[in-house]
This record gives structure tokens, sequence and C-alpha cells, in this order.
């Protein structure tokens, strides 16, 4: 019988993470009363000693920024779909001691388009182009068959963008932010910028929109996913994706699946309401 029942979220900062929640409340419902699930303030300097430190109780680590990336070199092997990212966000310890990174990040934008009916698009637009619209892209390259429309603050940025879209097989352009009211018409729009950023854009959505991912979950809802709604739009929130790829960690690290994702979510519900 596997002896291994510890999990964490590791980042800084972390005192916000909703991580503690969702997987607790994953815990409760599946019955699994002896496991726990901590959160810890751990830089990218302090990383390879706390992983150091780890015993043979522990099933897997969840991992914010700055550590996605930091965590890579001190694995024994990552998922392809982590690699193609260069992304580690879930990291899972074997029964033989092996230290395995995958990223649920992509799947789980999959997976909460899904829920809202949305499995394949023609076209797509991405506002912003940090580490998240590169996740992004990579889950736009398994359900978006034609061009994806970056929308980026500099010809550096855009180049980055350029540069993913080719290492992931995504006909990636770019365009200019000060244009991105015209993005609000492509049939999928993935909002992946800081809180306040697409404020500007509320009073630009269409009469008929499509459907939007903005990644924000607090505050919620953004004065772009309201004007969305308000119109008719469907709209997909960062809390949808928070628990989309949780579940897919808790299904990693307990190996019981399927994932009490209704439970995960209303856990989830609850702790932003009380903010």
């Amino acid at each position: 019988m596997s002896t291994r029942h510890r999990a964490a979220v590791l980042g800084s900062p972390i005192a916000h993470s909703l991580s503690p929640v969702l997987h607790r409340a994953a815990y409760a419902a599946l019955g699994l009363d002896d496991w726990s699930y901590g959160q810890f303030e751990v830089d990218e300097a302090a990383l390879p000693g706390f992983v150091g430190e780890l015993d043979a109780s522990w099933a897997g680590l969840s991992l914010t920024m700055p550590l996605k990336r930091a965590i890579i070199p001190l694995l024994d092997e990552i998922t392809d779909t982590a690699a193609s990212v260069e992304a580690v966000n879930t990291v899972v310890f074997t029964e033989d001691g092996r230290r395995v990174g995958d990223n649920t990040d992509i799947p789980g934008m999959i997976a909460a388009l899904r829920e809202r009916g949305v499995e394949k698009v023609d076209s797509a637009a991405v506002l912003g182009a940090g580490a998240t619209a590169s996740s992004a892209l990579a889950a736009l390259a398994r359900i978006c068959s034609g061009p994806v429309t970056a929308y980026v603050r500099s010809e550096a940025r855009a180049g980055e963008m350029r540069g993913w879209g080719e290492r992931l097989g995504v006909d990636v352009r770019t365009a200019a932010w000060g244009d991105a009211a015209e993005a609000l018409a492509a049939p999928l729009v993935v909002a992946t910028t800081p809180a306040g950023t697409t404020d500007a854009l509320a009073g630009a959505v269409p009469d008929a929109p499509g459907t939007l991912f903005d990644v924000l979950y607090d505050p919620w809802p953004t004065r772009l996913a309201a004007a969305w709604s308000a119109r008719g739009g469907k709209v997909v929130g960062g809390l949808d994706l928070l628990v989309h790829q949780a579940v897919l960690q808790v299904e990693q690290m307990t190996g019981r699946t399927p994932g009490p994702l209704a439970a995960m979510r209303a856990a989830g519900e609850r702790a932003l309401a009380e903010r």
C-alpha cells in the first residue's frame, strides 16, 4: 500500500493561491482523510533545497510562478505537453522515487472550453504575450484549425509569440495592442493579461460575440467578461481553468479518476466569495 499522502503548492508569492482549497475539497470528496495539501513560499533560489528534502510521504507538487521553469532541471523527466511550452505546473513522485513533471494548464484550458461546448474553432485571438499566452497557444494548437492573432505591446513580444507558434505548429500572426478591439470579432478570444488591462475593451464588444476565455478569477467578473456576457457571448473564466487543471493534478497525484470537479468548483466559488 502506498505511503504517499502529502502534496502542496509552491511559489512566490503564494498566500493568494486557491490550490489548497481546491485540493483539500477533492480529498474530502474522495474520502482521502489521511491526505494533506499545504502551501509554501518558495522562490527559485530555495527550490532545489526544498525539493531535495522531501521524503517518501510526498505524492506531488503544484508549481506556480516563478517556479514553472526553475523546477525542470530538478526532475527525472517531463511530459511532451510540459516540454512543448517549457513549463511544469505539476510534479508527481512515483512509487520508485522518480520526479515526473507535467503541465495541466494546457489540457485544463481545453477541458474548460469543452465544458462550454467549444471543441473546435477556425480562428482565434490571444490578448497578451506572457507565460499564460504560450500555454494558450499550445491549447489552440489542438482545437484551432486556422490562424491565431496575438495582440501585443512590443515587437519583442511579437517575435516571442511567432516563435512559440512555429514551435507549436500554430499559424500565429501578430498585431499591435492598440488594435486589440479588433480581436473581439474572433470566434474565440483568450485574454491572458493582468487585471485591469482589458477594461478599456469592454465598450468594444460586438453585438454577437463568440467565446471569451478570460484567465483571471479575482476580481471576477472582469469588465470585459461582464460586457461579453451582457451581449450574449459565452464566457469561460479563470476559475474554470483553475479547477480543470487542478482536477487533473488530483487525478495524477492520488490515482483516483475521475476527480471531483463539482466539489472543487464549489469550494473555489465559496473561497472567492469570502475574499
